[in-house]
């Protein structure tokens, strides 16, 4: 999931949000407007209204710590952490590889709702030093700040410990089912079906409730529902895909006959000429007989179409040396997942200083979708 607004960087990853997470922010304001309102009028409106915002915002720095918590563990066992953006249903931390063992795949999953529990017994420890009861709502701004923080955080934890894959719950059973076969993809196969089974039990519970009067609250269960059954399926088809692409390697889906382009050659002339006519996406840049670098439709959507006649390949290729570049005996699932790192659709295959030739993401989807045709006809 992509932020869509960039806050800064913390222990080296990136915040973010996403534009959904506006909407939830402003809807738990009004919330916990309305339920500070409900037990303390006597605060006013420009009390309760502050303490909701300020609320709010500590909840979802709560968030960021939950999975900056997931961020360290991750980087700790060798695993790359790019950013960390909070959505509509809290926070997702992009882990770039996979755990290679179910030691780490439990740890990393485990961190996040522990951190949530110790965050929520802080804060209740405060409230009790403070001189509240929890027999009682709290009658003074600081504490019904901190009960409720207190409160939501342990929910928080409870909730990601559901089993249903991607929750972090669904990964602890991962991790366990991985240790106890010694499989890992069987291991994602049973997590992410047992997703499947609570998100739909969510689905079912939450229209339960609203036609029988619950509105918003079953309305929100279903939408929670909705959207693990889908992370599941999404989460299984990926298994499917790495099944398909083990034992192929980047030379065995690679083009080799990479096309070439001289540098001094306009960006209008690119697209009439070479793009259009061919339909290649990716270009070799070469001057005087030495490949400099490599131009994509990436770079040319990059400048003005009016531009294009006066600028050459040449100011907008990415030079070779600066080039993220893959082997030819690289797995290609390693590959693939070298371009959801760099958010490219295509790798330069290189060896020995030389380039070989380059793969791209529609290489890839033709191998999965002819071995697919094949299982399907053998069936």
């Amino acid at each position: 999931m992509k932020a869509n607004v960039r806050l800064g960087r913390i222990l080296g990853v990136e915040i973010g949000l996403h534009f959904s997470w506006f909407v939830i922010a402003l809807l738990i304001t009004l919330s916990l407007t309305a339920q500070f309102h409900q037990q303390n009028p006597q605060w006013g409106e420009p009390v309760i209204i502050g303490l909701s915002i300020l609320t709010a915002g500590f909840f979802f720095a709560a968030i960021v710590l939950h999975e900056l918590a997931h961020s360290v563990v991750a980087k700790a066992r060798g695993l790359p952490v790019k950013s960390i953006t909070l959505f509509a249903l809290g926070g997702v931390a992009q882990v770039e590889k996979e755990a290679s063992d179910a030691k780490t795949e439990f740890l990393v999953a485990i961190v996040g709702p522990l951190t949530s529990v110790v965050i929520g017994a802080i804060c209740l420890i405060l409230t009790s030093l403070i001189g509240w009861s929890p027999l009682k709502p709290p009658d003074q701004p600081l504490p019904a700040m901190l009960a409720w923080l207190g409160y939501i955080n342990l929910l928080l934890a409870a909730f990601n410990m559901i089993p249903g894959f991607p929750l972090d719950g669904g990964r602890v059973l991962r991790a366990v089912i991985w240790w106890l076969t010694g499989n890992p993809d069987r291991a994602t196969r049973i997590a992410s079906r047992t997703g499947e089974v609570v998100a739909t039990a969510f689905i079912v519970l939450g229209i339960v409730r609203f036609f029988g009067g619950a509105g918003f609250g079953g309305l929100w269960l279903a939408f929670i529902g909705w959207f693990l059954l889908d992370a599941s399926r999404a989460t299984y088809a990926q298994v499917g895909l790495l099944d398909a692409l083990r034992g192929v390697s980047v030379a065995d889906v690679m083009e080799r006959d990479c096309p070439t382009i001289d540098g001094d050659c306009d960006l209008q002339t690119l697209v009439d000429k070479y793009v259009i006519r061919s339909g290649q996406r990716c270009f070799a840049v070469v001057e005087s007989g030495h490949i400099i670098g490599l131009v994509t439709l990436h770079e040319v959507k990059e400048i003005e179409r009016e531009r294009w006649p006066r600028t050459t390949v040449h100011q907008v290729m990415r030079p070779f040396e600066k080039l993220h570049t893959t082997r030819p005996d690289t797995p290609i699932a390693d590959a693939l997942e070298a371009m959801a790192r760099g958010d490219v659709n295509q790798l330069p295959v290189a060896s020995n200083g030389r380039l070989e030739g380059f793969v791209s993401r529609e290489h890839i989807v033709a191998l999965v979708q002819a071995r697919q045709e094949l299982q399907a006809g053998r069936g």
